[in-house]
């Protein structure tokens, strides 16, 4: 037999359809096999007694018994062809049956013997369950089905293990006539036949004679159904990955993907008299990172809007989404604190202007105000100070695919949207902060095997952006919102990409974190389209429907969070001359501890016409000394911008010699860019616009151009001048020595 087994080796290759199951192991969707059939794996899990018993009784009762031919049936089956010159029984085993449908041929004698040989092959490597479940996945139901699952689902709708007695009996009868007994099409007749073969059973006392009549009472209105296709984004993405794998498990929770479905379809179907088509929802259990829901598009079968297009998947804009992680390792860094002041004013970060939402200023914002309104110009600061390279090394551990190639071309704009990202990306970094600063893979499929994690933020600072996130008082709750006693307790943050093209929210509570992403495949941009307006709705209604009564548990403040006094006016620790003082949130050993420094006394005359230093004090002692507010000159020129009065140190003493060299307090140029080249018709030549920013008790500035004198103005006024063609320095030199240069190039057209 060793011989003949090397000879002939035994393949058993089936090509199964790929199935797709959900977390309760129901059938989400299915698949052709390779060779266009509807041949589903069943698993042993799901022969039930019933179906195993009728199968058996049927076909072969001594399956159990022999090993792989039964020498008294061949016998017998020998007998009545040969003597009798009739076949009034077959000599075929559940497992030559096996064979013969792995293995197609002619019937004849030579081939029923050849037959009994890979039979008792098939006995030699596969336990007896195994055969079993090999012919429940290969008998024919006629047309392209094959296999008592595929024909259970397609007829039944319901898996094989669910089946009555009457159901499995039908389905127990028709591989022998597939043909003449055709589902849907000779219902009547199959009935027939199967009553007999329930009579059958009970003469052999198969089944209880009340289970019988029961079986044999039960009608068959029974019609050809199509597969089930639902989930359609992620059974596509599993299939491609994981293409030989005959049932994939998934995480899918069933009532939650129909409910988040469902929302999502019919809230796009009010959107589209907006000209908004399509949205993607990824709802991710933050305690074991499984998918729960999975919606890719508003609708699959939409082909006029994409619908076939994975949102989930898709690189877009995030528009200001990732503004939390940013401030959050800002707050690692110890850069920053919740109450630290930041100046929300026009800044020119080297030829790149941002811009707010609304398009306005606010001045002296704290860091957690700039998070909860989203406040562009401070988060650029912040990029700014605390390095672009930062920021990008915490996407990158957590696995942004875009940014990992975009790196070397990303700038400061990175935190308003200038990169890409997906939706599953940024609904996975959301978990960062409901699992402590770690992050973690989401989970498609059911494993066995735990899932690692990477230390991305401190659970300090995700504490920190969790307060801020879950104000209730912000601009980006949608307006007149209608659900708002229904309002879940969760923590979110909206983003809005460049020329609203993507709309996006958000939220995380202990439980969930949910990523809602709302706009158009095509990438056109709507005028309405904004997170707050028409993302974040979307997300509210998920979270009421799938985790309504959830527990009110909230996130615990660690035992590093710890409270502080800190000046009002800057967020720094407050020294003598700071009068209101509040507390702050900071990080223990991590948070800086900076000295405010928002007060600055000077030396003025009694009638505060004149300022005085230490060199040039009036030897009468004619002067008194007065405290000042220590503004930033970009704050100055904003006041100045916009007539906000603020109090001005007088002009300082003009006999004095003193030439001062305070490097923090020269004068910022913020027009034109430093190292850029400028474009000049040569027949018409435009102006150049000088602008600096000064400080405080700078009174007048002196611009030079290649060191030489070109103009006097007002410390914040503008200058224009007709540039010539070639490289320039330009330098402005403020009325206390504080000097800055810049080169820029002229070229003409």
């Amino acid at each position: 037999m060793l011989i003949l087994n090397l000879l002939f080796p035994l393949k058993v290759s089936v090509r199964y359809s790929t199935l797709v199951t959900a977390a309760d192991n129901s059938l989400l969707h299915a698949f052709l096999s390779p060779d266009d059939k509807w041949r589903m794996f069943v698993e042993l899990r799901e022969i039930s007694p019933t179906l195993r018993k009728a199968i058996l009784t049927k076909e072969d009762k001594y399956f159990y018994y022999h090993f792989g031919v039964n020498p008294v049936a061949v016998v017998r089956a020998l007998y009545n062809n040969i003597v009798k010159g009739r076949r009034t029984s077959g000599a075929s085993t559940i497992t030559m049956q096996v064979v013969r449908l792995l293995y197609p041929h002619e019937r004849t004698y030579l081939h029923k013997l050849s037959e009994m040989g890979r039979a008792i092959q098939l006995e030699l490597f596969y336990s007896k369950d195994e055969i079993l479940q090999l012919y429940l996945n290969l008998v024919p139901y006629g047309s392209n089905i094959e296999g008592i699952k595929s024909a259970s689902y397609l007829y039944f709708q319901k898996s094989p293990d669910r089946l009555s007695l009457a159901e499995v009996t039908t389905l127990a009868i028709i591989p022998n006539r597939p043909t003449s007994l055709q589902l849907g099409v000779k219902n009547a007749l199959i009935v027939q036949e199967r009553n007999k073969w329930l009579e059958r059973f009970r003469k052999e006392n198969a089944f209880s004679g009340q289970v019988i009549n029961d079986a044999l009472r039960e009608p068959l209105q029974v019609s050809r159904h199509e597969a089930p296709k639902q989930v359609p984004h992620l059974a596509i993405r599993l299939k491609k990955q994981f293409p030989d794998v005959p049932t994939i498990r998934t995480n899918i929770r069933v009532s939650v993907q129909a409910k988040v479905s469902q929302l999502v379809e019919n809230y796009v179907n009010r959107l589209r008299a907006m000209n908004i088509h399509n949205a993607a929802v990824l709802v991710i259990n933050n305690e074991n990172m499984q998918v729960e829901s999975y919606v890719g598009s508003a609708s699959f079968y939409d082909k006029a809007d994409g619908g076939q297009v994975d949102g989930i998947q898709a690189i877009r804009s995030p528009g200001s989404a990732l503004k939390p992680v940013l401030y959050a390792t800002a707050f690692d860094k110890g850069i920053i604190t919740p109450k630290n002041i930041i100046n929300d004013v026009p800044t020119n970060f080297n030829g790149f202007e941002p811009e707010n939402f609304d398009k306005k200023f606010n001045g002296k914002v704290t860091v957690e105000f700039a998070l909860a309104n989203s406040l562009n110009i401070p988060a650029v600061k912040v990029v700014r100070d605390l390095g672009k390279k930062e920021l990008i090394d915490v996407l990158k551990k957590a696995n942004f695919q875009t940014v990992k190639k975009q790196e070397k071309d990303l700038g400061l704009s990175i935190v308003l949207g200038g990169c890409g990202v997906t939706l599953e990306e940024m609904t996975q970094l959301y978990t960062v902060f409901a699992n402590k600063g770690v992050w973690r893979n989401a989970q498609f499929r059911k494993v066995d095997e735990k899932v690692d994690g990477a230390s991305v933020l401190s659970e300090e600072s995700c504490f920190l952006i969790t307060q801020i996130l879950s104000q209730i008082k912000r601009p980006d709750l949608p307006n007149n919102f209608d659900y708002t006693y229904r309002l879940p307790r969760i923590a979110w943050k909206t983003g809005t990409s460049f020329g609203k093209r993507d709309a996006w929210s958000i939220g995380y509570n202990k439980k969930y974190t949910i990523g809602v992403w709302v706009g158009n495949f095509s990438g056109e941009g709507v005028p309405e389209l904004s997170g707050a307006e028409i993302a974040t709705p979307l997300l509210f209604q998920v979270f009421n429907s799938i985790d309504y009564n959830s527990t009110n548990e909230w996130f615990q403040q660690p035992k590093n969070v710890v409270s502080r006094q800190v000046c009002a006016e800057s967020g720094d620790l407050p020294d003598e001359y700071c009068a209101n003082k509040i507390l702050d949130y900071s990080i223990k050993n991590v948070s800086h501890v900076r000295k405010c420094n928002h007060i600055r006394k000077f030396f003025i005359s009694y009638d505060e016409k004149i300022s005085y230093c230490t060199q040039c004090l009036p030897i009468d002692g004619r002067y008194k000394e007065k405290a000042f507010l220590n503004l930033a000159p970009e704050l100055i020129s904003f006041y100045e911008s916009k007539h906000i009065l603020y109090e001005k140190i007088p002009p300082h003493n003009p006999a004095c010699t003193r030439v001062f060299r305070t490097a923090s307090n020269n004068p910022l140029i913020t027009n034109p860019n430093d190292g850029s080249e400028y474009y000049i018709s040569s027949n018409d030549p435009q102006q150049l616009q000088l602008a600096c920013q000064a400080a405080n008790d700078a009174k007048e500035v002196y611009w030079y151009v290649n060191d030489k004198l070109l103009k006097k103005s007002g410390a914040n006024q503008p200058v224009f001048f007709t540039p010539a063609v070639g490289k320039l320095k330009i330098s402005c030199t403020d009325d206390k020595g504080r000097s800055s240069s810049i080169y820029v190039t002229i070229k003409t057209e």
